[in-house]
């Protein structure tokens, strides 16, 4: 939402992210490519940093803003190996393989644009409560850096205790 704004490319985004994690989740899924979770998993977290990095940065020319669908797709692939890593624990029948990884699909889509539609409601609400304490409109210089670093420090966190477990 920080990058690709609240728009048509922000859907397109969403949508690229979830066809790079389908391809590489069929392929674990599939035993086609096989790769270590933990360096996934903090690569994942990695990826994240990177993001909150290019936000706090504000370069409008930088790889993330210029191209926040490819970037979106190549976070998609990385996490496709961790989605199936927990398909792999849960198990998917022998027979459904193809229709289960069709549903589970179409399931995260489904869970991330509703995860943004509540992250816009509560922007929402948060607007208009600044707005009636502080008599002013909520400036995005101040709620985007905080969002960024807030962000980028969890994901630090992940990516450290992520190589701490190799």
């Amino acid at each position: 939402m920080l990058v690709a704004g609240i728009n048509r490319k922000l859907f397109i985004t969403i949508t690229g992210f979830t066809i790079a994690h389908s391809v590489t989740l069929a392929l674990s899924t599939l035993d086609l490519v096989t790769i270590p979770l933990p360096p996934v998993e903090a690569v994942i977290a990695l990826s994240i940093v990177f993001l909150a990095s290019e936000i706090l940065r504000g370069n409008r020319t930088g790889l993330t803003y210029r191209y926040p669908v490819a970037v979106s797709m190549s976070f998609g692939l990385l996490h496709g190996f961790g989605f199936a890593a927990v398909l792999g624990e849960i198990g998917l029948p022998e027979e459904e393989i193809a229709t289960s990884l069709l549903f589970f699909n179409v399931g995260v889509e489904i869970g991330q644009l509703l995860f943004i539609a509540a992250l816009l409601i509560l922007a929402g609400i948060v607007r208009v409560l600044w707005k009636k304490v502080a008599r002013r409109p909520l400036p995005p210089a101040l709620w985007q850096p905080a969002t960024a670093y807030i962000v980028g420090i969890i994901a630090t966190y992940w990516t450290i205790e992520r190589i701490a477990g190799f």
